[in-house]
Parts: C-alpha cells; structure tokens; sequence
C-alpha cells in the first residue's frame, strides 16, 4: 500500500480542520484575526447557524470554525486549542484531514490535553512527519477485492 505519492511535504500540504465548541467564541475570535506571532498564517473562519437555517441573519451562537492549512505549517494548533480558555472544555470536538487521510480524525479535550479519539473502521498509519501522527485510513479502502470480484 503506497500512501504517500512522493509528495515534498515541506511545500504542498494542505489539511482542513473544523473546531466545534459550544460557546467558544471568546476563545475562538484571536484565531479569526491575523497574528504574525503565530506560526501558521491562515485565520479560522466562523461558520453561524445561519448556514443551517438557510438565512443571512445568524445568532452570536457560533459553535464551528474552519481553516484550510495550505501548508506544512500548523505544528502548533493542537497545543495551541488545547491552551485556549474553554467556556465549555467538554464540548470542544476538532476534525482533522491531512492531505493523504481518508476521512477527518476527532480531537477531543481530554483531561487538559488535545488527544485524537479512534474512529471504528479506520486505522492510522504512524509517521512522525506528519503533525497529526501519522495517515489515518479507512482499511477497507485498500483492500484486495476477494478473488474474482472487480470493480
């Protein structure tokens, strides 16, 4: 199984991530708004309720934030969400794909610490190059279809 496609993981990665916390914009809003002090440049942005209700006018209630990292930049983000002043800490839920990932890992504030929570059906591939630890699979995906079944 090759996941990796020879990819220059210096220059061309990208991942997304989805913060969700109930009454987290306090701790929230510093990520929003640009800061050179930081080390990734990208600035989450607020998702309302409004994108559910289907209208222009959402509440102050925002609970989800997105980013798209489009570099290899972001090391710091975990430790930097798991450092930020929580209104409610139980809440906070984080998704994550890396460029190479099956589908979004969950992050989970766990006794003060940011620690991913094992989805059923996938597995990650360990690799300390990568900032959230490795490649994380859904298994079936590759593989071998069972002797005279294709695609």
């Amino acid at each position: 199984m090759r996941l990796m496609h020879g990819r220059n993981w210096d220059l061309s990665r990208f991942a997304e991530v989805i913060v969700i916390a109930r009454d987290g914009w306090s701790a929230m809003e510093p990520l929003t708004q640009p800061d050179p002090d930081r080390e990734w440049h990208q600035c989450f942005t607020a998702v309302d309720d409004s994108v559910f209700e289907g209208t222009l006018s959402g509440s102050g209630d925002c609970y989800m934030w997105v980013a798209q990292f489009r570099r290899f930049n972001w090391w710091g983000l975990l430790g930097c969400l798991e450092g930020l002043d929580w209104p409610d800490p139980y809440s906070v839920q984080v998704l994550i794909r890396d460029e190479e990932d099956s589908c979004f890992g969950l992050w989970m504030l766990l006794g003060g610490k940011m620690t991913e929570i094992p989805l059923v059906s996938t597995e990650r591939i360990p690799s300390d190059r990568l900032i959230t630890g490795g490649v994380l699979i859904r298994p079936e995906k590759y593989a071998e279809p069972p002797e005279g079944e294709s695609d």
